[in-house]
């Protein structure tokens, strides 16, 4: 939605086509810089930064519609998604807002009985990113965005920050379960790299020799025959990861300790 045209017809007619009561919030990781961020937008008219959400059509799996908004805003398809919680208690959810703060925030001719403004259940995902490959999409409602690091996540619009905890929570209770990584680094990799990266997921320090030898074990890295020059006498062993032992343990899942 780009024109206030096809958001007016979205406001006035749009419970025609998606659910209302519930929306998708997505928690977008991406890793840059040994550093562990998520995508947050700017809304216009609101003085916050807020999650790249969306609405659920009336006859779309959940899945389907999280993968729909996440490649509206990122341009990517195909990617990590893992469904974590449902939100509705915050008392921002049970407040039904008024038609007021939509005419005054966005200039838009609302009713009072309008389906955006009663209380709605938002369903959380997170999803883990290339962040090299992602092209943000801003539309009507937002005019900027920025990628944050975890450790510095502003005051967020609504509850979102909860969301956000919530998500990054869940991420690390998955890393003793499921393989993570496959989508946040490069298609090689040092050990280092790979290490650094779960040590900034887990907000601690792991030791680098047993780390590397479980990956190892567990069969989801292999060493390639090739090295990256990064200074004087000093080029590593590339590694990647072995597609089909990590797709096999995303299904089946692992147990290990880091």
């Amino acid at each position: 939605m780009n024109t206030l045209e096809e958001v007016n017809d979205f406001v006035h007619n749009g419970h025609q086509e998606y659910l209302p009561h519930i929306s998708i919030d997505p928690v977008i990781f991406g890793y840059h810089q040994q550093q562990l961020k998520i995508l947050l937008l700017k809304w216009k008219g609101l003085e916050g930064w807020g999650l790249p959400g969306g609405f659920i059509k009336r006859r779309e799996p959940l899945s389907q519609a999280a993968n729909r908004i996440l490649q509206e805003k990122t341009s990517l398809s195909n990617l990590y998604l893992q469904q974590f919680h449902v939100f509705g208690d915050s008392p921002y959810r049970i407040r039904e807002r008024s038609a007021r703060e939509y005419k005054e925030k966005f200039n838009l001719d609302v009713d009072d009985d309008n389906w955006l403004l009663q209380r709605t259940l938002s369903i959380g995902y997170f999803a883990l990113v290339d962040y090299s490959k992602v092209t943000v999409q801003t539309d009507f409602f937002t005019e900027d965005y920025q990628w944050w690091d975890v450790k510095e996540v502003p005051p967020l619009l609504f509850d979102q920050n909860e969301v956000v905890e919530k998500a990054l929570l869940t991420l690390r209770r998955q890393i003793y379960h499921q393989p993570i990584g496959y989508n946040l680094l490069p298609e090689k990799f040092t050990l280092p790299e790979i290490h650094t990266l779960y040590e900034t997921i887990l907000g601690k320090e792991l030791d680098q020799r047993n780390f590397a030898k479980k990956l190892i074990a567990l069969g989801l890295i292999q060493k390639l025959n090739e090295t990256r020059a990064i200074g004087a006498h000093r080029s590593p062993f590339l590694y990647q990861f072995e597609k089909e032992n990590y797709e096999q343990a995303l299904q089946v899942g692992i147990v290990h300790t880091y």
